[in-house]
């Protein structure tokens, strides 16, 4: 098998939110956005979410989440649970870096061995 076999060609979109929330406001929307994640995950396309919180700027909260398709990702995004999300980006003291990103291809160790060989 050659390193190119390791390709996985994907057609995926990744939403990732970074947040500035003032620390006393951070219990609270972490409890919001783990409820989010927990309604989320079961979603049908929805390969992941997950909340990252960075260790070198404390106020700094990361919502990341993978979709299988644009149209369960557009449907995610009226829902409930999203309004939700929504409410903790109000929360913030900056305003929130929002990116989507479609992902066509996906490589995992086989980059590092290419790149080191």
């Amino acid at each position: 098998m050659s390193l190119q076999d390791n390709i996985v060609k994907t057609d995926l979109i990744r939403s990732s939110v970074r947040l500035r929330i003032p620390l006393k406001k951070q219990s609270e929307a972490l409890d919001i956005l783990e409820s989010v994640r927990e309604q989320t995950q079961f979603e049908s396309s929805c390969h992941h979410v997950r909340i990252y919180r960075e260790t070198n700027e404390s106020e700094t909260i990361m919502i990341e989440e993978v979709w299988s398709n644009e149209e369960d990702l557009n449907h995610h995004l009226k829902s409930d649970a999203y309004r939700r999300t929504l409410l903790v980006m109000e929360m913030a003291t900056a305003v929130p870096e929002i990116r989507f990103d479609r992902i066509i291809q996906s490589n995992g160790i086989e980059t590092i061995v290419k790149a080191r060989s």
